[in-house]
């Protein structure tokens, strides 16, 4: 039976149980681990759709090889600033630290390190990434490709992804960067599973059922659609040439082609201020701007507010309160516990 007011868990249990479930499904201890951080910071943030609701499809790629759980994600080619590494098909957290990793320790070198990453699979809420590299000093801008899922404009049927873009930025705060993190399409893909999972009906303008036709049931989606129509479909298509096209991994030309599933591929670029003669003056600068737009006068009934403004003050909150889960949510990753033989954790049960 629910509990009043639903089940909530803290995130250090709610990172734990990821981890065991991922572990216990096949994933290498280190990778469980990045990955279910990544998922944990998804929930804390309010991003259901990128959170723990993902482990049995991820488990589930496992079985059917689609994620290789014990990758070495490696280089494979580069020149000055520029770097490729090739994943193997390993955990998207995986990939995408360690193309983070890469990319800022050139910019410390170069002033800009641009780092894609071929051959993985999801990486999830592509914010963590960039806020990883804002909260070190420098700038990121982080984006991954991956296979159709969204109907591109004008036409029936899908034919580009939701590619998420994200430019995160620090402070003079340290602890609290600023992060713009955003998908190409009206809603993440996962936001759909979210209201199935939450029982509850989408709005329309996410997404089409299977006639083409707007859909307020998550049930009946058959793909999601595009952010602001033609703006949508061209800004993922000018990733994909970005982050699969120039590394010689394409993924929507083969999945177009012939239907294949073609994993996914990132791109991570940051920059150091210092390159720029900023070092000093740029995170105070950046606090200065934000303080000038939070002065705006509010519209009426309006809130002014900061890229990322929201997923932190959820964040903040959801660390004091403990993360809600759906029941859907909850029900499900306490099958995969059953199955694979983890122990639920009693704020669950």
């Amino acid at each position: 039976m629910a509990k009043p007011g639903g089940l909530r868990i803290t995130a250090p249990a709610l990172e734990h149980y990821a981890g065991a479930l991922l572990a216990a499904g096949g994933f290498a201890p280190s990778h469980a681990a990045e990955t279910a951080e990544m998922l944990v910071w998804a929930n804390l943030r309010g991003i259901e759709s990128h959170g723990v609701l993902r482990i049995p499809r991820y488990v589930e790629m496992v079985g059917l090889g689609l994620i290789n759980p014990e990758a070495t994600v490696r280089q494979v080619a580069g020149r000055g600033a520029v770097c490729v590494l090739d994943a193997d098909r390993a955990p998207g957290a995986v990939a995408m630290n360690a193309a983070g990793e890469r990319a800022s320790g050139l910019a410390r070198d170069h002033g800009v390190g641009w780092c894609v990453v071929r051959r993985m699979t999801h990486a999830g809420a592509v914010g963590i990434y960039a806020e990883k590299i804002a909260a070190a000093g420098l700038v990121a801008l982080v984006m991954t490709a991956s296979k159709p899922l969204m109907i591109y404009h004008g036409a029936r049927n899908e034919g580009v992804s939701t590619n998420p873009l994200a430019i995160a930025v620090p402070t003079a705060d340290p602890t609290r960067p600023m992060i713009f993190d955003m998908s190409t399409a009206a809603v993440a893909a996962g936001k759909i599973t979210a209201a199935k999972d939450a029982g509850r009906p989408i709005p329309l303008g996410w997404a089409v059922d299977a006639e083409g036709r707007e859909t307020t049931d998550p049930a009946a989606v058959k793909a999601v659609l595009p952010m602001a129509g033609p703006k949508g479909t061209g800004l993922s298509l000018m990733i994909e040439v970005l982050a699969s096209v120039l590394v010689g991994n394409p993924l929507l030309t083969v999945a177009l082609r012939d239907g294949s599933e073609p994993g996914g591929n990132g791109v991570v670029v940051a920059l150091d201020p210092s390159a720029f003669g900023a070092a000093d003056a740029f995170p105070a600068g950046v606090s200065d701007l934000a303080a000038a737009i939070k002065a705006l006068e509010p519209a009426s009934g309006g809130i002014v507010r900061l890229p990322g403004e929201r997923g932190d003050g959820e964040r903040r909150r959801r660390l004091v309160e403990g993360i809600p889960l759906a029941a859907g949510t909850a029900s499900r990753l306490a099958a995969l516990a059953a199955t694979l033989g983890v122990e639920v954790p009693d704020e669950l049960t």
